[in-house]
């Protein structure tokens, strides 16, 4: 008995601005601006005393776990709109985080300035190192670079070993970088066009659907790399059987001119 009489009173229990604010964690200010963005539901009032309960201090706490998350408070308003009208914010927030995660799972890889001239010797130039900055693919400090993948890295200071200069390499990339972002934005489109096209729509999602659109998402990802993958090693078979093909070519006339 004791127990639900406990448990009533908490849900009974109410806040002052000032209370509140310091069970969430946050200012005063901060509490009256998420009011004054309609963040927060209006509170009980009693006279000219604002009473704010348990609800208001869940809202704050889910508030802060978004921020954190990476969400700006626009997106939140938006979240808190769907909830409100009776859609499944815990669905929208997974539906939004298939959406945005990274597709990469590249590990970046720190180097110091002498492990650089080892691999590059004297083509660790100026030019090269802006080049490299502008694509960024690195960061410089004082003590050395970071690079973002240690897959690229490995693959540049090999083929450099092998005898391309690194200023090809850096120029090979900045081309290859150009039609990269030319085929994400193909399969950007196809995904948007007809996988998010309920998204787009002022009409709130049907019950189950951001679920349901989680999950096709979370499908389609690793077949959207295989077919880029696939496209890729079938273009370079093409390729090289055509310059094969012209480096025949051009020895035979070689050799009939000899």
């Amino acid at each position: 008995m004791d127990k639900v009489r406990a448990a009533a009173d908490y849900k009974k229990r109410e806040y002052r601005v000032e209370e509140l604010a310091e069970a969430a964690g946050i200012t005063t200010r901060t509490l009256r601006f998420y009011r004054e963005r309609k963040l927060l539901q209006p509170p009980r009032k009693q006279g000219r005393i604002a009473w704010y309960g348990e609800e208001h201090l869940a809202r704050l706490r889910m508030i802060g776990e978004l921020l954190d998350r990476g969400h700006t408070l626009g997106g939140i308003a938006e979240l808190i709109g769907a909830g409100e009208s009776g859609q499944d914010v815990a669905e929208l927030i997974g539906l939004e985080a298939a959406i945005v995660a990274p597709w990469s799972d590249e590990t970046p890889v720190r180097l110091d300035w002498d492990e650089l001239k080892t691999a590059f010797g004297d083509q660790l130039t100026e030019e090269n190192t802006a080049e490299s900055i502008a694509q960024g693919y690195i960061t410089v400090e004082e003590d050395g670079i970071t690079h973002v993948s240690r897959r690229l890295m490995d693959a540049t200071t090999e083929l450099v070993a092998e005898g391309v200069p690194l200023s090809a390499v850096l120029d090979a990339s900045r081309r290859t970088q150009e039609h990269i972002d030319a085929i994400a934005e193909i399969f950007i489109e196809v995904v948007s066009d007809h996988l998010l096209s309920a998204l787009s729509g002022e009409t709130p999602l049907a019950p189950g659907e951001a679920a349901r659109l989680t999950e096709r998402i979370l499908r389609v990802r690793p077949l959207a790399r295989t077919v880029a993958d696939a496209q890729f090693t079938l273009a370079m078979d093409r390729r090289v059987r055509a310059e094969y093909a012209e480096l025949l070519r051009q020895r035979r006339e070689y050799g009939s001119e000899a």
